[in-house]
């Protein structure tokens, strides 16, 4: 994998993990690779509705647990 790409999955990891100082990493280092704005910004917006979508899961899975009997 080219070393772009590596930093354009650090920066979706970084948000999907809720790190900010590794986004703050990841997102200059593939700054300094010419990495476009647009590219990140894709890549920031897909990893956000990942994240979403993870957290929205979760929240659902812990109201199923409350609503069980035995807990």
């Amino acid at each position: 994998m080219d070393e772009k790409t590596m930093e354009l999955v650090g920066i979706a990891a970084s948000i999907a993990g809720h790190c900010r100082p590794c986004f703050l990493y990841h997102f200059k280092q593939a700054k300094k690779l010419g990495v476009t704005m647009d590219d990140i910004t894709e890549v920031v917006d897909f990893a956000n509705r990942i994240s979403a979508a993870g957290d929205k899961g979760m929240y659902e899975f812990a109201l199923k647990q409350l609503k069980k009997k035995d807990g």
